[in-house]
């Protein structure tokens, strides 16, 4: 079963936020060894980039809409555009993943508790056997609980939905 990296909305909008979402360099870090494994077991990287509104911090056409760079597609890899918390609704990603022959996902990004969360649901409502990086996807503190809490949170909810993976351990 042929695998795929799903890098969500790892955006100049959301890094460079004033609110600085948890531990931004160590995210970095890691979802940019998972895409190097991913390129050299030749597995696709597919990046999701998601389109705010007129105004909103991740606007098509502003700084924050620009994936960040040290984790920027490379040529010829696909580079998805969503506008709502599903990676799936809307885009063409489920039939774009059929037709790579692709059967199982591992997800990582922004942001834990919305496109996280709702893509790797997603995902495994379309039939992909789904691996998120438990610690290659970050948040932001909120007033109930801090970006911690929220991420481990979500880390136990969603082994429902998806084997969940430190990203050391994942394997294309």
């Amino acid at each position: 079963m042929s695998t795929a990296l799903l890098v969500i909305d790892v955006q100049q909008g959301m890094l460079l936020n004033p609110l600085r979402p948890y531990r931004p360099e160590e995210l970095l870090a890691r979802l940019r060894a998972l895409q190097d494994c991913a390129r050299a077991e030749g597995s696709p990287v597919i990046h999701v980039q998601h389109a705010g509104g007129e105004g909103e911090p991740l606007s098509r056409g502003t700084s924050g809409f620009a994936i960040h760079p040290v984790v920027a597609p490379k040529p010829g890899e696909e580079v998805v555009v969503k506008d709502r918390c599903d990676a799936f609704l809307g885009t063409g990603l489920d039939a774009r993943l059929r037709a790579l022959g692709i059967g199982r996902l591992v997800i990582a990004g922004m942001q834990t508790e919305y496109c996280i969360d709702t893509t790797t649901r997603a995902a495994f409502a379309h039939g992909y056997k789904v691996a998120l990086a438990s610690d290659a996807h970050s948040t932001f503190d909120s007033s109930v609980l801090k970006a911690p809490e929220i991420i481990a949170h979500h880390n136990v909810v969603l082994h429902d939905f998806a084997q969940v993976i430190d990203s050391a351990a994942v394997k294309f």
